[in-house]
């Protein structure tokens, strides 16, 4: 069995910890200097990966922006941008929306088994529509994805999705753009819900990096020991004391 892919979230949030607020139009939180950072990190990726509420709402294409890191992918015999890849419930994703319609890669829809042949039926020409079980399984996801050669997966959203890699303690690293704004309306979208979250006050992430980018923080997190071993330090475990 192929391994699994190192999972890295990543999103951009405000002070208070919100990915948007309640209005229509999407919040924008990262700056240039950060998005631009974000396109970085995707052209070392495999994959990228978002929900299928995101799919619907924010309508984004997951390309790699820079002509000259689509370049350098092409250079080293990859895509000129990472495989994309949703999951759904249900087969409510239009065919025409920029996750399918734009960038020369593949796409990848995972679905419940017994939302496959519908999902097929209504996306089968603009992606591949993989079966990951009853209920959809996380697991499943990623051991096909391992098997399709991908290495390393960005998780970009949105808050549900980033809730079911953590709490199922399926994500190796965390990417948090804390952005110098207040939401302030507790109808807007927290980045993660309520659940059985991994890190608590007795078992902590481990901090590897902090810097300004642009007007935004980023804080670079371990939430694994495997993305401990790789930076040379320890992470705390689930039910371990931190010292």
């Amino acid at each position: 069995m192929p391994d699994r892919p190192y999972v890295l979230l990543s999103c951009a949030i405000s002070l208070d910890g919100y990915l948007d607020d309640a209005r229509p139009r999407r919040l924008r939180l990262s700056g240039p200097a950060d998005l631009d950072r974000v396109d970085e990190v995707r052209a070392t990726c495999d994959a990228i990966l978002v929900g299928a509420g995101t799919v619907r709402k924010d309508n984004p294409r997951l390309l790699v922006r820079s002509p000259g890191r689509r370049q350098a992918r092409r250079e080293r015999g990859l895509p000129s941008s990472p495989l994309k890849v949703t999951l759904t419930g249900r087969a409510g994703l239009d065919p025409c929306s920029r996750f399918f319609a734009l960038g020369d890669v593949d796409k990848l829809v995972y679905c419940p088994a017994t939302r496959a042949e519908e999902t097929r039926r209504r996306l089968g020409g603009v992606a591949t529509v993989v079966d990951a079980g009853e209920p959809l399984s996380l697991e499943t996801l990623l051991d096909d994805l391992g098997r399709r050669g991908v290495r390393r997966l960005l998780v970009e959203g949105g808050g549900t999705t980033h809730t079911q890699f953590l709490s199922q303690g399926l994500a190796d690293e965390l990417h948090l753009a804390v952005a110098p704004i207040f939401v302030g309306d507790s109808r807007g979208r927290r980045w993660v819900d309520d659940g059985p979250l991994p890190w608590r006050d007795s078992a902590r992430g481990t901090l590897l990096d902090t810097r300004p980018v642009g007007d935004v923080v980023l804080l670079r997190y371990a939430l694994s020991a495997r993305a401990a071993g790789l930076s040379g330090l320890r992470a705390v475990g689930r039910g371990e004391e931190s010292a």
